[in-house]
Parts: structure tokens; C-alpha cells; sequence
């Protein structure tokens, strides 16, 4: 009787094993779709300077984005962040990005009063990307919240 199930148990496991090997010889590797990269040679790079932090967008005409960077992703913690060279170093490197996909010329869009305004654009010519028209899209109230008190010290 316990010969019977050893006897039974071996079909199985030869039964699986065999299952096993066909479902891996009838499955293919399956294919990755790779996405063709599309060569972009003019967009609009946006560029929002706050105080903390500087972030470079470059998008296509479209307005789908290419390439991005920030200060804090070009290795700058803390205070340093909201200093001229770490935007410049943002801007260099959106642009280094989007040179991959040939971008060559574009409008600027400026948002925001921190320090990294001008040299984020300093930045950007410096890697050769061909600067159209320059917008200050800066949101400005028409007298909306109230302004916080001015402090005594």
C-alpha cells in the first residue's frame, strides 16, 4: 500500500516537472516595447524660482515634458538650494537632458522672485540652448490676501 503511493506521488512530481518544462519552452521571453525617442528641437523651458528651491522644466510644443531638473537634484541641500549657482547647475542640467533628444532652441517662462532667476538663464545659454522669447508668468494679486504684519524685533 505505501508502495502504491510512492508510486502515485512519483507520477506527480514527474507530471509537474514535465508541465513545468513545456510551459517554459512554450513561453517566450516577452518582449519589451521600447519607446522610440522622439526628437524634439524646439519647446518652451519653464524655469520657477522660489526662495528654497529652483526647478527647470523643458517641455515639447505640446507642453509634454522632455526633460527636468532642480537644485536639489543637482546635489544641493538645505539653504543652498535657493543660491544662484544651484540654479544655474539646474538649468544645466534640464538642458543636458534635453540635448539627448536634440532640443536646439526655445521661449522661456519665468516664474517666482528667488535668487536663481537670471543665472538659471545664464545656465541655459551656456549649453548652447538658443533662448526665443523670455515671459515672466510671475502671479501677481490684484489685491487678494492680506499681507502678513511687519515684524518688530
Amino acid at each position: 500500500m505505501t508502495d502504491d503511493k510512492s508510486k502515485k506521488d512519483d507520477k506527480k512530481v514527474a507530471k509537474a516537472a514535465d508541465a513545468a518544462k513545456t510551459t517554459e519552452e512554450t513561453e517566450a521571453k516577452p518582449k519589451v516595447r521600447r519607446s522610440k525617442r522622439k526628437t524634439v528641437l524646439s519647446g518652451r523651458i519653464y524655469i520657477e524660482a522660489s526662495f528654497n528651491n529652483t526647478l527647470v522644466t523643458i517641455t515639447d510644443d505640446e507642453g509634454k515634458t522632455v526633460a527636468w531638473h532642480t537644485a536639489g537634484a543637482a546635489g544641493f541641500k538645505g539653504s543652498k538650494k535657493s543660491t544662484p549657482y544651484a540654479a544655474q547647475m539646474a538649468a544645466e542640467g534640464a538642458a543636458e537632458k534635453a540635448k539627448t533628444y536634440g532640443f536646439e532652441k526655445g521661449d522661456v517662462y519665468i516664474k517666482g522672485v528667488g535668487h536663481g532667476r537670471e543665472q538659471a538663464l545664464r545656465g541655459l545659454i551656456a549649453q548652447g540652448i538658443s533662448i526665443q522669447n523670455i515671459y515672466d508668468v510671475t502671479p501677481i494679486p490684484h489685491n487678494g490676501c492680506r499681507k502678513p504684519r511687519t515684524r518688530r524685533v
